[in-house]
């Protein structure tokens, strides 16, 4: 049994396999049981989504009972986790073949009826190949585009989502880990063109530079979170940068990391003990109350001078809660696009018997006054296809301006 025929337009096997238990390898079924129990449990987004719990425990745990390779069962904890339509709710490593976790290099939204081009990650094949803002994609690898979001599309769910389409036209459009892709799409002149999207081998960069723009300004990206070392390649060139007049911080491109690794970064700019965030956790059915988050002053020097963070749709997770923080913390002004919406810090599960291993959303996370990470959006809104880093330029030196 292949991947697609589990997930994709296997329907039919999927309602024949609901209707008895077969025999199984205890295995399969101890941890299928873990992980939708542990799921039921301590999910946050429950409330949030129209997915019907129990009705994921009926279709597929009859599926995982049958299954006869960790491979087929592996897929099937895959659809499980998708039922949620949550990116940041996975497993940790995916095999080849499987979907990609979106965003990957297209953001695509449904508009007017039509799926459409949003935005497209600088340095990706997407960006290489002459696709446009604004196309119409009609297909995949030679499937119209409807067919692959059906087949992607959860099963259980209690009534039509918008946002479980929206989740799952990013999927779609994403195609499959290992694997290339044929997108064939229609401009505003209605010219029908193909799109080919090769796998390509992403430069490696270091997760901090920095260097100097027009007039002084400092400019500083951060490409990751993940690593203890981009404190310190961060305290080196804020170091060299504590003179400029103004700082730009880039994060567009990261996809994020550790609060442990972000929060010493934050505390460069603030001289006492600062909230940052408030953050939640199931309680039973609902939510407990909020806790806040704080973030501590970390020396030797703080910097005082207008900040501005730039944000794109591919900052995602700690990067999201980075552009949050600084503007709860120190005023920042962020400059971008909406983020990538994830909500919540996540939380792993390891599942004994298998050693498969996932990520879900465990505390949704909000800023300082109430408000979801997910739905936060920059200061400065720079419509789609813009000079991001230009439009950042633009404002800090008006706040410079403002400050003589």
């Amino acid at each position: 049994m292949t991947r697609r025929a589990i997930c994709g337009s296997g329907v039919a096997f999927l309602a024949s396999a609901a209707r008895a238990e077969p025999q199984h390898d205890v295995t399969f079924a101890e941890d299928f049981d873990e992980l939708w129990r542990t799921l039921g449990e301590r999910y946050c987004f429950f409330t949030d989504k129209r997915t019907n719990w129990d009705q994921v425990r009926s279709l597929y745990r009859p599926m995982a009972l049958a299954a006869d390779t960790k491979a087929v069962f592996t897929d099937i904890v895959r659809c499980v986790l998708a039922e949620l339509y949550d990116a940041h709710t996975h497993l940790v490593d995916p095999p080849n073949g499987a979907p990609r976790w979106p965003l990957y290099d297209i953001f695509a939204k449904r508009i007017e009826g039509e799926v459409r081009v949003v935005a497209i990650e600088d340095g990706s094949a997407a960006a290489d190949s002459g696709l446009m803002i604004g196309d119409r994609i009609v297909s995949i690898n030679g499937r119209p585009i409807e067919f692959v979001i059906r087949d992607l599309m959860p099963k259980c769910l209690t009534q039509q989502d918008p946002a479980a389409d929206a989740h799952t036209i990013n999927v779609a459009v994403a195609g499959y880990r290992g694997k290339a892709r044929v997108l064939s799409v229609q401009s505003s002149k209605a010219i029908l063109r193909s799109i080919n999207l090769p796998l390509k081998k992403w430069r490696e960069q270091p997760d901090v530079e920095s260097r100097r723009l027009t007039g002084g300004v400092g400019y500083i990206v951060i490409r990751s979170f993940a690593d203890n070392a981009t404190i310190d390649a961060f305290d080196k060139a804020l170091e060299n940068l504590q003179d400029a007049p103004g700082l730009i911080i880039d994060v567009q491109d990261n996809g994020g990391g550790d609060t442990a690794v972000a929060r010493p970064i934050m505390g460069r700019f603030i001289g006492e003990r600062m909230p940052y965030a408030l953050m939640r956790r199931r309680g039973g059915p609902s939510l407990s109350a909020p806790w806040t988050e704080y973030v501590e002053p970390k020396g030797p020097f703080t910097y005082r001078k207008p900040v501005v963070v730039l944000t794109s749709h591919w900052s995602g997770s700690m990067a999201e809660g980075f552009p949050m923080g600084m503007r709860d913390i120190g005023g920042a002004t962020i400059v971008g696009t909406k983020m990538m919406g994830l909500g919540a810090a996540v939380f792993p599960i390891y599942l004994d018997r298998t050693g498969l291993q996932a990520q879900y959303s465990g505390e949704p996370i909000y800023d300082t006054k109430g408000q979801p990470r997910s739905q936060f959006v920059p200061d400065i809104v720079v419509t789609n296809g813009k000079n991001i880093l230009a439009a950042g330029i633009v404002e800090l030196e008006k706040l410079i301006a403002g400050t003589r």
